[in-house]
């Protein structure tokens, strides 16, 4: 393209950029932030819709185990034979914190990773046992 034309984009920006900087920005209303208790925001528990997917990426790494611990038992006690528990493909460190969970875990009767439809290897299906042990039953 000619060299006039980036010159008079460059001259069309600036001057919007300078109509601009005169507006204040609309403010939005934001939502009060959690109460710091004990030096930390935010500790209360969250309740997760319980379904046959769980997506892990919103969870940090440390949080990964107990998460997926008690998404079996609830998965389990709601009668679900199998589950996707979606841990990306990354680096693989969740994935190998969940592959060893779930190597233990009495819910679990077989794992493997999902078809390339489902997730491939950035998802694991999981086969749970066919009843629940548990005192809730």
């Amino acid at each position: 393209m000619p060299i006039w034309f980036w010159l008079a984009l460059v001259v069309i920006v600036a001057l919007l950029w300078k109509a601009n900087a005169g507006s204040a920005a609309p403010s939005l209303p934001h939502p009060e932030l959690p109460e710091e208790k004990d030096g930390k925001i935010g500790d209360d528990p969250v309740e997760l819709l319980i379904e046959d997917v769980i997506d892990l990426h919103a969870f940090a790494p440390r949080d990964v185990a107990s998460v997926v611990d008690e998404y079996l038992e609830e998965a389990a006690k709601r009668g679900f034979e199998e589950v996707r528990i979606i841990h990306g493909r990354g680096m693989g460190i969740q994935r190998r914190i969940v592959r060893k969970l779930l190597r233990t875990h009495p819910r679990v009767a077989r794992f493997g990773d999902a078809p390339a439809e489902r997730g491939g290897w950035g998802a694991t299906l999981v086969r749970l046992t066919s009843y629940y042990r548990g005192e809730d039953f």
